[in-house]
This record gives C-alpha cells, sequence and structure tokens, in this order.
C-alpha cells in the first residue's frame, strides 16, 4: 500500500501555522508528502524543506489574487498538491496547516486504509474533528462546528478540492462515498497568540471578502477570543508533537464553559445532539456507505 501525505502552505511562520507538526504528525504513514509552498513573506520555504527532506516534495506555487471570494483559493491550491502526488498512490492523506493527527490514532487510521484500499466503492475515509478555540485548555462545541470531514481520498483524477478545501467532491458535484474512521483531526486553527491571530484573521478575510474585507477593528490587544458563543473544556491530551509548542504559550485565555451565548434553536440542537448523536441540518459534505 503506497500512501501519499499533501498540503498546501503560505506565510506559515508570520502567522504561527503549527505545519511542521502536521506534517511530521501524518509522516509515519506516508511513503511521501506533496507540499504546494506558496511564496511568502517569511522563510516558510525553508521549513518545509527542513521537516525530512526524504519524503516531503516541494511544489512552489503563487496564489492566484483575484480568487478572492469564498476562500476558493485554499481549493486551488489543495489541488495543486494533489495533482502532484505520485500516480502509484493508493491512497492520498490531506492535512492542512493547522491540523494535527494524533499518534495513538494511526494504528486505526493504517489499518481502515488497509481494509478499504481495494473496495472501489469506497471514495475516501471520514474523520472526527476536534476544534480548539483560545487556548489548548477548550474546545468549540456549539452546531456551528463541522464535526466530521473526509481527510483520505482516492487520489483520482474525478476527485479534487471542494470550495475553501475544508472537503473534497468528485465530478458533477457528486459527495463523495466514504468509510469513517475511528480517528480525530485536532484543529488548532484558532488557537495563536491574541495579536497574530488578529493579524491572521484580517490576511484571510481578503480570500473570503474581497474588497469587503478587513472592515472589523483593531485592537492592541489582538484577537478577542471572549465573543465565543459555547466551549467545553478539554480532558483529553494532545498529540506528542504538539507538546513544545503547548509548553511554548504565551497568553492566557480562560473561559467560563457554563456561559452560553445561543439562541434557542441552537440550544434545542445541542441537547438533541448530547441525547441522540444527531444534529438537526448538520451540514454533510459526504454519503456514509
Amino acid at each position: 500500500m503506497y500512501v501519499a501525505g499533501f498540503s498546501f502552505i503560505r506565510n506559515a511562520v508570520k502567522y504561527d501555522f503549527p505545519i511542521v507538526e502536521a506534517i511530521t504528525s501524518i509522516l509515519p504513514l506516508c511513503d511521501e508528502v506533496v507540499v504546494a509552498v506558496g511564496k511568502s513573506d517569511d522563510n516558510t520555504l525553508e521549513l518545509i524543506r527542513n521537516i525530512d527532506p526524504a519524503k516531503i516534495r516541494i511544489v512552489e506555487t503563487v496564489w492566484d489574487e483575484s480568487l478572492h471570494e469564498g476562500g476558493e483559493v485554499y481549493a486551488h491550491e489543495t489541488d495543486k498538491a494533489l495533482d502532484a502526488v505520485s500516480p502509484q498512490a493508493d491512497w492520498a492523506f490531506y492535512i492542512q496547516g493547522d491540523e494535527v493527527i494524533h499518534e495513538q490514532d494511526l494504528p486505526a487510521i493504517k489499518a481502515a486504509m488497509e481494509r478499504w484500499k481495494d473496495d472501489a466503492s469506497v471514495d475516501g475515509l471520514l474523520f472526527d474533528y476536534l476544534h480548539f478555540y483560545g487556548s489548548y485548555d477548550y474546545l468549540g462545541d456549539s452546531p456551528k462546528w463541522y464535526r466530521k470531514e473526509i481527510r483520505i481520498i482516492r487520489p483520482r483524477l474525478d476527485i479534487c478540492s471542494y470550495r475553501d478545501a475544508q472537503g473534497f467532491r468528485k465530478a458533477k458535484n457528486q459527495k463523495l462515498c466514504v468509510k469513517p474512521v475511528n480517528a480525530k483531526v485536532y484543529h488548532y486553527g484558532w488557537v495563536k497568540d491574541p495579536r497574530v491571530m488578529q493579524q491572521k484573521h484580517q490576511h484571510i478575510h481578503k480570500y473570503w471578502y474581497g474588497d469587503a474585507a478587513n472592515n472589523d477593528p483593531v485592537s492592541p490587544k489582538g484577537f478577542d477570543y471572549s465573543q465565543i458563543d459555547s466551549l467545553a473544556k478539554f480532558t483529553g491530551t494532545h498529540p506528542r508533537v504538539m507538546q513544545p509548542r503547548i509548553a511554548q504559550k504565551n497568553w492566557t485565555f480562560e473561559h467560563d464553559i457554563s456561559h452560553k451565548n445561543l439562541r434557542l434553536k441552537y440550544r434545542f440542537k445541542m441537547w438533541l445532539a448530547q441525547k441522540t448523536g444527531w444534529y438537526i441540518g448538520e451540514y454533510r459534505n459526504y454519503k456514509i456507505v
């Protein structure tokens, strides 16, 4: 079984992306990892080159600045990396620059890839998500956070990144047929020094809202993490590769998890999900088979 990882990144140092941890976390399962590295204002290219020269293949890219609506440029860059994976790959393992896989889940992921490798009806594998917010101690638990997404796919020409690169679709906008994996993606995109988070927030907005971006007020204290609808306390362990980064955290964020800034319909959705595991109207960019 040949597994190719793939990712994209730009300005990883400037905006403090844990891209080294992200790629390192999937390396034990991958025969190669293709990274589309966009032209950056920092030493991102050197950072990626130094991870594992024997396995990493870099595709140097220039982002299309005309793609500034709905995060389309992220899908465009993702596809550049996907298109460059080895044709011998049975699976392609996607990891974004702020996502990390826990080492405890690697055996289950490998077993799932082996189990479904020769089943042509399975287009990909579906992961659970943990979305960290404010610090490494809190999780976003309101209905606005997606709970599952596809991170391993068949590297076929008819499968490509979808919308803002959150997931994937087949030709003619068909959803992928997937099998769930007993594994989680640890998403750290909302955990940064508030000043860096504010800079990142303003930067990514221009790829979502074009000319309407950067209208948010700027504070010398940085991003205001307190304006969140609902959080839960994280009681598990973080991936081993994240431990040095967590130890270097230089800001404080505390939150009263009993405070829920939710409309009644979202409170009901959360209550029903806790009782049944089902979210009313949950966005599902996949078909479980």
